[in-house]
């Protein structure tokens, strides 16, 4: 028996596994400085003219026409994802291979298929997660494939705040970043990402209930990303994050990472010393 308001999760949308899209976009002169300025300083120089790791979140993203967005602003479901009766959305997390570097000029395919659904019933209520792998090649060979977890809740069940980390994390390199509603609208305009939890802060409390402005999942994967390779003095060749909690734009966050024997690992603290996203990489050199 369905709890009251619970939606109706009797179908399993199994058959939308497999689903892709193929989408096409060219490394510009344009999108490389977007990307640097906007993250500008907390990137990784290899020193050519190779693209900062994490550019491939602004290459060809979804363009849905504005009567094909959502209520949050996002893309509908029942376009590429499945028409889940769930209205919340975020980013969970993924990992990315990365076989070789972007460069300017690269007219690159980005192919996106739907790779599992699962349902699970939790303490807030119903959740689904919907995992993507998307493969992005240039000239017919691979350069990074990506693998993305989304979760969908239902209303009123935004992530709560968990505990300050231990401060038996390692050291390493430290950043300590402001988190400026204009940085989040630059990394949404950059993305073409119209999730309204990113830029309408009285949707975002209201609607959505968080504590404000939310942070872009995969710009906290980028930095970090970034971070590792500035440890490393390349880009890992594999790389995996998970988002804890909310980030809230507003304060200044700090980003550690640091080697701990073979895995070079990382994290993201609030201004309350609270993790929100943590990663992890071989510490190969």
């Amino acid at each position: 028996m369905l709890r009251p308001g619970a939606p109706d999760m009797a179908e399993d949308f199994t058959s939308w596994i497999g689903r892709r899209i193929t989408r096409r976009d060219v490394v510009t002169e344009r999108l490389l400085a977007e990307f640097r300025a906007t993250l500008h300083p907390f990137l990784f120089d290899s020193g050519n003219k190779d693209a900062p790791p994490g550019l491939h979140w602004a290459l060809a993203p979804a363009t849905p026409v504005s009567t094909d967005l959502g209520l949050d602003g996002a893309e509908a479901k029942g376009l590429f994802l499945p028409p889940i009766p769930l209205p919340r959305r975020m980013w969970a997390g993924g990992s990315v291979e990365t076989f070789a570097p972007l460069t300017l000029g690269q007219a690159v395919e980005r192919q996106s298929v739907i790779a599992d659904i699962r349902h699970r019933e939790g303490k807030s209520g119903s959740l689904c997660i919907v995992s993507i792998t998307h493969e992005i090649a240039a000239a017919g060979r691979t350069i990074l494939r990506e693998k993305q977890e989304l979760i969908f809740r239902g209303p009123g069940s935004a992530g709560k705040a968990g505990q300050p980390a231990p401060s038996e994390l390692g050291s390493g390199l430290t950043w300590q970043m402001p988190l400026t509603p204009i940085l989040l609208f630059r990394f949404s305009a950059m993305t073409f990402n119209s999730h309204r939890i990113h830029y309408d802060q009285p949707y975002a409390v209201e609607a959505e209930g968080y504590a404000g402005l939310v942070v872009h999942g995969p710009l906290q994967a980028s930095l970090l990303l970034n971070q590792a390779a500035v440890l490393l003095g390349k880009t890992p060749a594999h790389f995996e994050y998970r988002c804890l909690a909310p980030l809230i734009a507003g304060g200044t966050t700090e980003l550690r990472t640091w080697i701990d024997g073979a895995q070079v690992k990382g994290v993201i603290l609030d201004s309350g010393g609270v993790p929100t996203c943590e990663a992890r990489s071989a510490s190969e050199r």
